[in-house]
């Protein structure tokens, strides 16, 4: 509850003088009179009802005198009503799952990395669709679009190296696969993240076609080419079949991921571990920002008849027992 004239709660300060004049009132005493006897008046001074009460017409004007003061502050109910539109944005991962992921550069692989840092993101994301595009030597659709985020997470999860031909990797397929999840989209922002660790050696559709092709729809791509520089230590089986880690030369074709996202309006990003990869996602998640927006509305009701109607009554009260049962010689 508030109140619309807040100041006029200083007008309580007059129940002080009130209570001071009564009781100046009541220390005083009553009016004189002669009488042949006072047995009469000493019955009286017995402790009756009568005489404990002989207060409360007094006490029920001062309260009566508060509820209209409270009254003319003029107090109201508030609430708050808000309605939200959001002008999403929709966004298609799309994770290379060949088997260089499973080099351990990234803790504890990139594939695992790339799976936590992709789950923050879509974690952060509000009012979007976002789906999931996995790649190796082909391509396919993981999640389409969607806003539900528990079984956008869920999907991410059972993403693995071994889907799909993990020997080669196709990115032409794979962006393009990922342009045709947006084809149809009516988003007013249409974006693309598109994350590999190696180079276009598979697929039927050239990446720089993918490119041309996003470009025409208005799609947006930022690449990720993840990977340290130099040699990334990658599980290997030996001769007796035990886990070993060797050193391979790792490459990444940062000219076409460079051309692609030039020629989309986006930009290429080099992660070499984890840390750095998450910085990315979160620079992205910064350019590419909803529009949400919030039309506050507050509704007010008007409280003071239910205090001045029980100021009214309060005062009735004190007149019929000032007039009848604790009438006063005055």
């Amino acid at each position: 509850m508030s109140f619309a004239y807040p100041y006029l709660l200083w007008l309580s300060a007059l129940l002080v003088p009130m209570a001071a004049w009564y009781v100046w009132r009541q220390l005083r005493g009553g009016a004189a009179m002669r009488v042949s006897t006072v047995d009469s008046l000493v019955t009286a001074r017995r402790k009756t009802l009568r005489r404990y009460l002989r207060h409360l017409p007094f006490a029920l004007v001062c309260a009566a005198t508060a509820l209209m003061v409270v009254a003319l502050a003029r107090p109201q109910s508030r609430q708050m009503d808000s309605s939200t539109t959001t002008k999403g944005i929709d966004i298609v991962l799309a994770i290379d799952v060949s088997a260089s992921m499973y080099a351990r550069d990234f803790k504890p692989d990139r594939i695992a990395a790339a799976k936590e840092v992709a789950a923050n993101f879509i974690n952060d994301r509000r009012g979007d669709r976002i789906g999931l595009v996995v790649f190796g030597g082909e391509s396919f659709t993981q999640s389409p679009l969607t806003t539900d985020k528990a079984t956008l997470l869920t999907l991410l999860g059972g993403i693995r190296i071994g889907m799909i031909d993990e020997e080669s990797t196709a990115i032409g397929n794979g962006l393009a696969t990922s342009v045709n999840r947006l084809r149809e989209s009516d988003a007013v922002s249409k974006v693309v993240i598109l994350l590999t660790d190696g180079v276009n050696n598979a697929g039927q559709i050239a990446p720089g076609t993918a490119a041309d092709i996003a470009s025409s729809l208005g799609i947006k791509v930022y690449t990720v080419g993840v990977g340290t520089h130099g040699e990334a230590p990658y599980p290997a089986r030996d001769a007796w079949g035990n886990t070993v880690m060797m050193n391979v030369p790792v490459e990444i074709d940062e000219e076409i991921l460079t051309d692609i996202a030039d020629a989309t309006g986006g930009q290429y990003f080099r992660a070499t571990d984890t840390r750095s990869l998450q910085e990315i996602y979160d620079r992205i998640n910064e350019m590419e920002k909803s529009e949400i927006e919030t039309n506050e509305f507050t509704r007010y009701t008007e409280l003071y008849g239910r205090f001045v109607l029980w100021a009214l009554v309060l005062l009735a009260a004190e007149f019929l027992l000032r007039a009848l049962w604790l009438r006063q010689i005055p």
